[in-house]
């Protein structure tokens, strides 16, 4: 994968992949942004909570288990000696399926985390703490 980045007129920041994919970048004022678009290290969470979104769903799916829905929250905690670091994240699965039991969907989340999701292994390898709760709601 190929990403260029570019400044724009605004003083944002716009990425485009390989694939012509666009995202843009921005910070908050205190550092010279304008707080108009993602800033990058939100963008690492949604990326992560989103690679493992995508593979819960289909795990649950090839194990034959109906999803009808499933909503995921993220919360990233920053270190207090490095603020600009993640010391800690949490993602909360709440998982809407009539036919899936708890274990099934700790068991998709973990495959998720240790096989599929290059986003996580990456936030492991840096040391941050990754932690999970799954939730049924049928």
């Amino acid at each position: 994968m190929q990403v260029n980045l570019t400044l724009d007129k605004n003083m944002h920041i716009v990425a485009t992949d390989s694939n012509g994919h666009i995202t843009n970048f921005d910070t908050v004022p205190e550092v010279g942004g304008e707080n108009t678009a993602a800033a990058p290290m939100t963008v690492m969470l949604q990326s992560m909570a989103a690679c493992s979104f995508m593979d819960v769903v289909s795990i649950l799916r090839k194990k034959r288990k109906q999803v009808d829905g499933l909503k995921m929250e993220v919360e990233g905690r920053r270190a207090e000696k490095h603020p600009k670091v993640y010391e800690t994240v949490h993602l909360k699965y709440i998982l809407q399926s009539p036919d899936a039991e708890i274990k099934d969907l700790e068991r998709a989340i973990e495959l998720s985390q240790t096989t599929y999701c290059g986003a996580s292994a990456m936030f492991q390898r840096a040391g941050c703490i990754v932690t999970t709760e799954a939730i049924i709601e049928n």
